[in-house]
This record gives C-alpha cells, sequence and structure tokens, in this order.
C-alpha cells in the first residue's frame, strides 16, 4: 500500500487505543510485542493516554535495531486542541520521543470535546455542528505541520463525503489517508469508493466489529461481525478465529486494518495471516453481501444541544 506520494504503508497497523480495559504499560508491552513479531505500523493519538508509555516502547523498539525509516507512525489531534494543533503535534513527537510523525489526523471533524467518562446523553454546552470554516481553519495548521517538516503526512478521520468534497477543493496539501470505521456489517461502500477514487488511502479502524468498545457506544440493534455465518463460515474453511476473516477481507479490499489486541498469539497471528492466507473471490462477494450498515462508534457524546439524534453527526447516512 501506498500514499499519493508514493510512501509505503504498511497493510497492517496495530491500535493503540484500549484505556477502557487495559493500562498504558500493557498496551506499551504489546507495542514492543508487535515490532519483534513483524508488525511496523503503530496508530496512536493523544486521547488515548497512554503516548509517553508508547513513545518509550517504540524507543525500545528503535534500540533493537528496527530503523525508524522503517515504522509507520501516527498520531491524531483531539477535538479541544483544533486551535493548537501544532502544540498538540509537538506535545505527541515528545511523548512518543520520536522526530516526527508519518501520519497526523484531525481525530474528529468538530471541535466537540467530552468529559472522561460521560453517558452517550450527555451534550457539552459548547458543542457544534460541523463547519467547513471551522475545520479548513484547523486543517491549515495541519498542512503548516508538513511544512515544518514535523509529519511526513496528513489525513483525516470519521470524515464523510459530504465533508470531504469541499476540504479537496480547498486544500493547499490534500490527505494522503483517511481513517474509517469499516468492517463487514459497516462496510461505507460509498466513502470507501469516493476516497479510493481520489487518491486516499483508507485506513479502517474497529475492522472486528470493535467487541471491546466502551459501553457508552453500545446500543440494543449493534451486530456482532465475527457471529455472521459468511464470516464463520469462511473462518472454519481458513482454519482461523474468525476475527480474521474480517482483518483480511478489509486488507483484500485495499485498505489497512489496525486492529487492537495486547495478546501476542492473537496479533502475532493476525500478521502471519495477512502474509499467508487469502479469502476466495466467492467469500470476498459473499462478505460483500453482508453489509448491515451498522455503525458502531456512533459518536453520541459529540452531539451539540438541539440535535436530533447521533445521525446528524453522519451527512451522509440516510
Amino acid at each position: 500500500m501506498f500514499t499519493h506520494s508514493g510512501q509505503p504503508i504498511p497493510q497492517l497497523g496495530l491500535g493503540t487505543f484500549g484505556s477502557d480495559n487495559y493500562t498504558a504499560d500493557q498496551i506499551a508491552a504489546a507495542v514492543i510485542g508487535a515490532a519483534e513479531v513483524g508488525y511496523r505500523h503503530f496508530d496512536c493519538a493523544s486521547i488515548y493516554a497512554n503516548e509517553p508509555e508508547v513513545g518509550e516502547a517504540l524507543r525500545a523498539v528503535t534500540e533493537s535495531g528496527i530503523a525508524r525509516e522503517d515504522l509507520w507512525v501516527t498520531s491524531k489531534v483531539w477535538n479541544n486542541m483544533h486551535g493548537e494543533v501544532e502544540a498538540s503535534c509537538e506535545q505527541s513527537l515528545r511523548d512518543l520521543k520520536l522526530d516526527y510523525l508519518d501520519l497526523f489526523l484531525v481525530h474528529w471533524p468538530f471541535p466537540n470535546h467530552h468529559a472522561q467518562g460521560v453517558d452517550v446523553n450527555s451534550r457539552d454546552p459548547h458543542a457544534v455542528p460541523y463547519d467547513h470554516n471551522a475545520y479548513m481553519a484547523t486543517w491549515a495548521q495541519t498542512e503548516r505541520l508538513v511544512e515544518r517538516g514535523l509529519v511526513r503526512h496528513i489525513g483525516t478521520s470519521n470524515m464523510t463525503v459530504h465533508k470531504l468534497k469541499p476540504l479537496l477543493r480547498d486544500a493547499a496539501i490534500r490527505p494522503a489517508a483517511a481513517q474509517l470505521e469499516l468492517h463487514p456489517h459497516f462496510q461505507q461502500k460509498a466513502n470507501f469508493e469516493y476516497l479510493v477514487e481520489n487518491g486516499i488511502q483508507p485506513i479502517g479502524y474497529s475492522p472486528i466489529g470493535s467487541p471491546s468498545r466502551p459501553e457508552r457506544d453500545r446500543t440494543p440493534d449493534d451486530s456482532v461481525d465475527i457471529e455472521d455465518p459468511v464470516i464463520v463460515a469462511a473462518a472454519e474453511r481458513l482454519g482461523v478465529h474468525p476475527a480474521v476473516v474480517c482483518v483480511l477481507w478489509q486488507v483484500q479490499l485495499g485498505s489497512i486494518p489496525i486492529p487492537f489486541s495486547v495478546k501476542r498469539p492473537q496479533y502475532a497471528g493476525m500478521l502471519r495471516a495477512v502474509h499467508e492466507l487469502r479469502l476466495t473471490p466467492e467469500e470476498m462477494t459473499a462478505i460483500s453481501g453482508i453489509d448491515r450498515n451498522c455503525r458502531l462508534i456512533k459518536g453520541h457524546v459529540f452531539l451539540w444541544e438541539g440535535a436530533k439524534d447521533w445521525t446528524d453527526l453522519w451527512d451522509d447516512e440516510p
């Protein structure tokens, strides 16, 4: 996989968001272990509250003999720092013990923050709907990071086609990659195709349906990808866990999945499968038919006063 500048991106990354269930030290240990088994792509963010520990792990990785140039490290600016993007990036670089980031993302497209541990009905009084001009002011700050040499590429996260179109029209530096929720029960086909058509590399989070996501992101209508009969059948043929099938599907689709795990057999097995196994064309076709439009990370806590419901955050949703 390559960015529009031609730089290769490892086709499987390790996510580091797991603070609801694991300590920062456990996640840092997973980064070291993942590098030992062959991972070179690590997805981080300031809001994950573990970048200092992950930074120590990355330092250990490079001191073990793995060149910094062989790593791909991503971080993100959180919603409450949209007006101070450069300061956010500089802090992430200090925490991660790095001179530059390979990719820096605007984590969410609006500056709506929320207190830690709030429930889905919480509404911050300062939350606002999406505003393109405000977003472009934030984007311009990420462009300065490229100009300063602090980041190699910039990108988006949690955007829709409706929001991406004016960004591509107005940006001086186009996004190299876009993170989006992507798994067999939520395939975002229009969004995915738009990214590919415009030379933006899709990076899929929650690739196995985020079974350990926070309680605030759960609703009674959520489906479970790894229990789908189509996924289970492919897993049985390959002799792997259904989670592996979800990751293989995304890789073969042309996306870069970033699953999270702190368990060495899981993340090592996932990487091995990506290198050694393939779904058949018939299985890929079957998986394309099980899309349920089931968004799991709905973003309830980012809503503003007067919003109808979480679908107001996602203007491409029906």
